[in-house]
């Protein structure tokens, strides 16, 4: 993401950090490691400028003293490999063009503004699945659900899954069972909260950590 918005960012041994201020809903730093060195992280960042924030994945930081607090705390899930899949009557597709990845935002944002932050650009990065769900009979091309998918060697994680009109419910069986198409032997990683967290129980994933969201300043 960063990457499509001409942002680059800096893999060290702790943490990967971006100089500059990172596109909306993105940290500004990731924490790679437990306990990284709090003032070394804090310097790679723009705190100048409103919203500065960091991925604390091991829920192990202390930022208040540099001027944070705690966004929003959540729990890493992971699904195995192999898992069953549930079953859907929606159909899966990879977005594979501009239009297409406008169509999916603009259904991802739901009217709040910010569908302009999936560019082009994203499609690009071969690690990269846009997956989008259409309902699978008759005329109906809307675009009703989806999700990203960024695979690495060992698991695939997923993003920004949303269902327009029965929610994650209705997202997690379409979107698990093109992950099992696309990654068959990879397990599927995320984070997510409340509400949110129990749906992605019920389908199937297992808490692992937890994982905390540091905001600057406000």
């Amino acid at each position: 993401m960063c990457r499509a918005h001409g942002v680059a960012g800096e893999f060290g041994a702790e943490a990967w950090a971006a100089a500059v201020r990172t596109p909306l809903y993105y940290p500004d730093a990731v924490t790679l490691a437990p306990q990284a060195g709090r003032d070394e992280l804090v310097a790679r960042i723009d705190t100048f400028s409103p919203g500065a924030s960091v991925k604390d994945s091991f829920a192990d930081l202390e930022l208040a003293a540099a001027g944070f607090h705690v966004l929003f705390e959540a729990q890493w899930v992971l699904r195995s490999a192999g898992a069953p899949t549930p079953s859907s009557d929606l159909a899966w597709d990879v977005v594979g063009d501009p239009d297409t990845l406008r169509a999916w935002a603009l259904a991802w944002d739901d009217g709040a503004g910010h569908a302009e932050l999936f560019r082009p650009g994203l499609l690009a990065d071969p690690e990269t699945f846009v997956i989008l769900a259409r309902p699978a009979r008759g005329s109906d091309d809307r675009v009703v659900a989806g999700a990203v998918a960024t695979r690495s060697e060992h698991v695939v994680g997923v993003s920004n899954l949303f269902g327009r009109e029965d929610g994650p419910d209705a997202a997690w069986p379409v979107v698990l069972h093109a992950l099992t198409h696309l990654f068959p032997t990879l397990p599927v990683v995320g984070y997510e909260q409340g509400d949110v967290l129990r749906v992605a129980l019920r389908h199937g994933f297992e808490p692992i950590g937890p994982l905390r969201v540091w905001t600057h300043g406000g």
